[in-house]
């Protein structure tokens, strides 16, 4: 293992925060899992999924960019490990009055509007606790957790569902998030550990939201490196909300394969690429590396998704040395789409922490929320439409031109 993951790892309030994030992840991943399967069995409605979907986005669209204005006045650890206690309580509310879909439908929107909070406070808890020079591959092990929780989350969702019953799965969610707490509490944000982090600039923040939103905004416009760092970030998590919209399809048209084996053959090996892709940046990547590493990703993404439209007619074209089936083939590309994001969301996220005064990062990180929840929708709606409209292959090339256009486009930049 690298030294710089050892280094990171040995500054006790990241690997706290680290542990914290592993299970409010895995708590978190396996919720949104779980609460489809109980919505569609409470109502026998597809809609009713929808809807739970939904209200999962919603609140990051109405107060993804308030949130962040309003972490940046608070304590990051304190706002960790409130919003972690909320969840938690409202997961209990959920393990007793799951039986209705009107409340389910609720307090999913309740946890995630507890989460809009969460999510500008944790990232930028990392520049604070570690030193610049370490954040590559602090938020490489970031990124690790994000998709190795995911990938422990869709193997345990369905068994535990099953095990443990729709009440108990949601009391073991509330404990994982409990633990997560408790980790959080112990973070010492004062330590030696986090001398030489990002300085904070001297910048006074304005008294009200308006002034403070309009500094942001004039803050992101003028600094290359965050807009280009945000653009990328949001690029890189639509990509993978249209990936969960267009797979299903793409498996039962293009491969023939049952819809419900979508998480094993493609998630599955994305998610793995990704922790791979993490574990490659953080031993071999180096600070001048980075800006190629996120071109190089775009240009790998764009053409995985080119070759997954034509899977089919590929793979009898391979040679003999290469041999293999269609569903070997999206496997395997799905795999490489899981490194090629690694490759993009890991320096640019990195880029952000740098360019970002402490002062300002959580609004920076609210905005990102928001700016997903905005560009998400438009995936749900269009794509599968277009989908329906055009085959599934068409719009996966569609979205791997689109994505080769920006890679291009970053070589002349």
């Amino acid at each position: 293992m690298n030294n710089r993951i050892l280094k990171v790892l040995a500054i006790r309030p990241f690997l706290l925060l680290w542990i914290a994030e592993l299970f409010s992840q895995l708590a978190f991943n396996m919720m949104g899992f779980i609460l489809i399967v109980v919505a569609y069995s409470v109502s026998k409605s597809s809609a009713a999924v929808s809807g739970v979907v939904l209200s999962f986005t919603i609140p990051a669209i109405i107060l993804g960019l308030i949130a962040g204005v309003y972490v940046d006045r608070w304590n990051k650890k304190k706002v960790l490990f409130s919003v972690n206690i909320i969840r938690a309580l409202l997961l209990v509310l959920l393990a007793y009055f799951h039986d209705s879909l009107v409340v389910i439908l609720f307090l999913s929107f309740a946890i995630s509007t507890a989460t809009q909070f969460f999510v500008p406070a944790e990232s930028p808890m990392i520049p604070l606790i570690v030193r610049k020079n370490l954040l590559l591959p602090a938020n490489a092990l970031f990124g690790i957790g994000i998709y190795g929780s995911m990938l422990v989350a869709y193997a345990l969702s369905g068994p535990f569902l099953i095990l443990l019953g729709n009440r108990n799965i949601f009391l073991l969610l509330a404990i994982f998030i409990l633990i997560a707490a408790v980790f959080i509490f112990f973070i010492n944000t004062d330590s030696k550990e986090s001398e030489g982090a990002v300085s904070e600039d001297k910048i006074n923040l304005p008294t009200t939201l308006r002034l403070e939103i309009k500094q942001l905004f004039k803050i992101i416009l003028k600094t290359k490196e965050i807009y280009h760092s945000l653009f990328l970030l949001t690029l890189s998590q639509t990509i993978v909300l249209i990936v969960a919209v267009v797979g299903p399809g793409y498996v039962n048209q293009v491969l023939n394969v049952p819809i419900n084996q979508f998480p094993i053959l493609f998630i599955t090996p994305a998610a793995l690429g990704m922790v791979i892709g993490s574990l490659i940046l953080s031993n071999f990547l180096h600070v001048g590396a980075r800006e190629r590493s996120v071109t190089f990703g775009l240009l790998l993404s764009a053409f995985a998704f080119i070759l997954l439209s034509y899977g089919v007619r590929i793979s009898l074209y391979l040679p003999p040395i290469l041999s293999m089936n269609a569903l070997r083939l999206m496997v395997f590309l799905s795999f490489i789409l899981g490194v090629s994001n690694a490759l993009v969301f890991i320096p640019s996220n990195t880029f952000l922490q740098e360019n970002t005064p402490d002062s300002f990062r959580g609004k920076i990180y609210g905005a990102l929320n928001a700016l997903t929840g905005i560009f998400s929708i438009l995936p749900i709606i269009l794509v599968g439409w277009l989908s329906d409209a055009f085959g599934v292959a068409k719009v996966i090339s569609g979205i791997g031109i689109t994505i080769l256009i920006v890679g291009v486009a970053r070589l002349f930049m």
